[in-house]
């Protein structure tokens, strides 16, 4: 080997390298690093579909789901308008293009809360997993080939939920979590029974091997929580303490750490629902950083950190709770060493706050009419977030400023987060989904 070919070679190993930090894929709901941030740079502040729109691409009908993007691809899901049937997509990420249209799920479902093709789905940049409230969970390869599928509610019983299931799946050390976290008995629907079986129901959660769809292993997750309380809309976080990893879940009026080779019970949290409310539906999922947990209790109960353990201990202790902040539905973002509350059901104020001690350093108005339902999005400096309306609102990391306002419009509501990847900002609202930034 010459030594021009080394240097050659030398040249296009570190670019390759310096692409693979710049760039980054959103594989799962929230992000790449499960905490709804990434280091992507050069992003727009302002999402304008006049000034720096990219592409823009109709949807055949509603979904609450977040688009995950890997590579040169964009997968989503929806509930196809035309044929009344879920669906799951794939377009191309240089200009929105559909790619394929797979059929996936029969019957739908909708609230004023969320809908059947509400999970997001997942993807390792080979394969790509998607899974609906009717609990049908299928993969595919990248071109749209079915790979395998499975009804996980004809396996395992009915859900048991009031606001229809839509936690989404984790993808994680090459296995595939699923939660339910529902009643033990059948939701009453307007004073009669729903419908399914009146026999008690486990919540559990649920291992699966991504390759084939068989199960790994299945584990009960017991709770002394009444009626809602029992409910989660949650997805499972993954955590390394002392060198191993763990896998949270929060709901059913706990939040506990699992082992994620089979799933054993590590430690549990004190209950978070005191006063024994039948209403405590868990919608926020919980997020990890410095080597703390946090989460929040529904219907403004006050935000708290955890102290997990390695399992040496069956408790663990809350490091701190919030005197203020909370968020019903949210998820908060952990960026650059700081923790993002957003209450969306409340006056819409954002919280920045000490990880470490939950004490709050700046809050905003986000303002508008209209709730926010989709988790805050962290990247280059920035904070995005949209509401219910369509109305993505973009604030300075650093200290809440206002950086833009811009309105996109929809015909039903927007709740999936935005997503950003390789240096533009991807919104799906309630019928478009928009890239911004760069062509």
């Amino acid at each position: 080997m010459t030594k021009t070919t080394r240097i050659c070679i030398a040249m296009a190993a570190a670019m390759l390298l310096s692409t693979s930090v710049r760039a980054e894929n959103w594989p799962q709901w929230r992000g790449p690093h499960f905490d709804g941030s990434t280091t992507e740079t050069k992003l727009p502040e302002t999402l304008d579909v006049k000034s720096n729109l990219a592409w823009s691409t109709e949807m055949p009908g509603p979904s609450c789901a977040t688009p995950v993007i890997f590579g040169d691809r964009i997968f989503f899901t929806a509930f196809d308008k035309k044929t009344q049937k879920l669906v799951a997509l794939c377009a191309d990420k240089k200009d929105g293009k559909i790619l394929w249209q797979k059929e996936t799920g029969y019957g739908y479902a909708t609230n004023q809360r969320n809908d059947m093709a509400s999970p997001s789905p997942i993807t390792d940049g080979k394969t790509v997993w998607f899974y609906y409230g009717t609990g049908d969970l299928a993969a595919f390869d990248y071109s749209g080939n079915p790979l395998w599928a499975r009804n996980i509610e004809k396996d395992f019983g009915k859900f048991h939920m009031q606001w229809i299931y839509s936690a989404s799946p984790l993808l994680f050390g090459g296995k595939l979590y699923v939660p339910v976290l529902h009643r033990d008995t059948p939701v009453p629907s307007r004073g009669a029974a729903a419908s399914g079986s009146a026999a008690p129901a486990d919540s559990y959660l649920l291992c699966i091997d991504p390759a084939t769809g068989k199960d790994l292993w299945r584990v009960i997750r017991p709770t002394d929580a009444l009626e809602e309380s029992h409910e989660a809309y949650t997805t499972p976080l993954p955590i390394e303490v002392n060198g191993k990893s763990q896998i949270v879940i929060v709901g059913g009026d706990y939040v506990t750490g699992h082992d994620p080779d089979n799933g054993k019970e590590l430690w549990r949290t004190q209950n978070y629902n005191p006063t024994k409310s039948h209403s405590y539906r868990t919608v926020a999922s919980a997020t990890a950083g410095d080597g703390l947990i946090f989460a929040s209790p529904p219907k403004h109960g006050m935000m708290f950190a955890i102290q997990p353990n390695g399992g040496e201990s069956s408790e663990a202790k809350f490091a701190w709770k919030s005197t203020e902040v909370t968020t019903d539905v949210c998820a908060p973002l952990f960026y650059e060493g700081k923790l993002y509350v957003l209450d969306g059901d409340r006056k819409n104020p954002l919280y920045c706050l000490d990880p470490k001690t939950g004490d709050k350093k700046w809050s905003v108005d986000l303002g508008g009419k209209s709730v926010f339902r989709s988790s805050p999005t962290g990247a280059d400096g920035k904070i995005y977030c949209m509401n219910e309306s369509g109305d993505v609102v973009v604030v300075a990391a650093v200290d809440g400023k206002i950086l833009s306002r811009q309105s996109l419009g929809t015909d039903s509501p927007s709740r999936a987060s935005v997503v950003v990847s390789d240096g533009q900002v991807f919104v799906r609202t309630g019928d478009h989904l928009y890239a911004f930034g760069k062509k």
